[in-house]
């Protein structure tokens, strides 16, 4: 068995632009897919928003810098993720094509073990 990261990527505006009864309806499917995968889900979270994202780089010299703001701009954010635990990549897709992301979509990455 090995553990794959599912993370969701999704247009932040879809979620800041949905209703109630939409936002509501999203968490609904997300707890049924959590019973689905009950056995396979090992962590999972939804992140705030990239408004609260705080990056660090270094600078030349190697010193952190600070600042407010997400890591890249871009079109689609990382929203949440889910781990999960399953024999191989095929049962990790099989999984994570059930992870509801209606603005957006999901993306599945192998964890890396160190020995």
């Amino acid at each position: 068995m090995g553990q794959y990261l599912v993370l969701i990527y999704e247009q932040e505006a879809g979620w800041e632009e949905a209703d109630p009864e939409k936002t509501g309806e999203m968490m609904v499917e997300h707890q049924r897919f959590g019973e689905r995968h009950r056995a396979s889900i090992r962590g999972g979270n939804a992140l705030m928003p990239t408004s609260t994202a705080t990056s660090i780089r270094r600078d030349e010299g190697g010193a952190p810098v600070v600042t407010d703001g997400p890591f890249i701009e871009t079109k689609e954010a990382l929203g949440g993720f889910y781990l999960v635990e399953a024999a191989d990549l095929d049962e990790a897709l099989a999984i994570a094509q059930e992870v509801p992301a209606p603005f957006g979509g999901v993306e599945v990455r192998p964890v890396r073990v160190f020995d």
